[in-house]
């Protein structure tokens, strides 16, 4: 792509977003444009016709979704359903119809059945039954890289489907009612630190097993995928590595450094028991993961630090 190239990232403002803008900018991009959910209700199918009359943009990238833990998704099914299937199908309905010709879908790990073999291939898709805590965004998601797989099966588009493992890093969702499993235990920690090493209570038994990605290795990927034609639609972005909560649990608790008890909560939900990717599909293709989950978990509480003042609030 040219450096000129007209780039929009729709949910530039969320975590996934702001690295795939980060890593632009460094990369020399200049001609990138966002709307925050103010500006642009993506549920709102004739503000983004109008959006993209106005802006052409030539390569779209779809990072914008309503997201959150399980406490969220079980509380929210209609939301998580029917907002990220209107988000989604404006965004690629009017991407076809204004004729860019790259379009890149992000999605989840969850769009693969509760009981899939494991690791994770592509083609397990649709295989099985979802996970139940979270079918109603997976289902959305799921429909999305279906609808991406049509309009590059009639039309021959580059409209290409990317599914990271669990994601974290910077700018990530610290509030305890919606966020996911890593930044919640940052979060859990960090309080527990600041109150005298306190007791850190902890939903499930500890045994599942979880492949975390930084996001900025995300962002590389989106990357990647912009300066290539990859010859599939769908592809899975991790580390090829999992480990499990217990394990993440001590990890977080050793940089955090907090020193209290840690008290596992089997009365609710564990989740999958394990949902490991197989990335070797974007392997061959020419891409993987550089940060180790150390080394990532360092740099995303080093910004919680500096940002503990401002955790990010979700409403529902």
């Amino acid at each position: 792509m040219e450096h000129n190239t007209k780039i929009y990232i729709a949910g530039h403002r969320g975590m996934v977003g702001s690295a795939i803008w980060r890593k632009l900018e460094a990369e020399g991009f200049t001609n990138i444009t966002g709307k925050t959910s103010k500006e642009l209700d993506l549920r709102d199918q004739q503000a983004v016709k109008q959006f993209f009359a106005e802006e052409k943009p030539e390569v779209v990238i779809d990072a914008a979704a309503r997201v959150g833990g399980i406490m969220a998704n079980n509380d929210y099914p209609y939301q998580f359903l029917m907002e990220n299937l209107q988000i989604q199908n404006n965004l690629i309905d009017e991407s076809h119809k204004a004729g860019v010709e790259k379009f890149i879908f992000l999605g989840s790990s969850c769009i693969y059945p509760k009981l899939a073999p494991q690791p994770l291939k592509e083609e397990y898709l649709l295989s099985g039954r979802l996970e139940e805590t979270n079918q109603w965004y997976a289902i959305a998601k799921i429909a999305g890289v279906k609808a991406c797989e049509a309009i590059r099966k009639q039309h021959g588009k580059d409209f290409v489907s990317l599914m990271p493992t669990n994601l974290y890093g910077t700018h990530d969702n610290f509030d305890l009612r919606t966020s996911h499993v890593l930044p919640a235990m940052i979060r859990k920690f960090h309080d527990a630190a600041k109150n005298g090493n306190t007791p850190v209570e902890l939903w499930g038994s500890g045994n599942p097993m979880r492949e975390f990605l930084f996001v900025d290795d995300l962002a590389d990927a989106v990357y990647f995928a912009l300066n290539n034609k990859l010859p599939e639609n769908l592809y899975n972005i991790g580390t090829g590595k999992d480990i499990t909560i217990k394990e993440l649990a001590v990890l977080i608790q050793e940089i955090v450094g907090h020193d209290g008890e840690i008290i596992w909560d089997s009365s609710k939900p564990d989740g999958t028991p394990r949902k490991l990717m197989d990335v070797d599909k974007m392997k061959n293709a020419g891409w993987k993961a550089t940060t180790s989950l150390k080394e990532g978990i360092k740099r995303t509480y080093g910004w919680f630090l500096q940002n503990s003042e401002n955790y990010k609030q979700v409403k529902l």
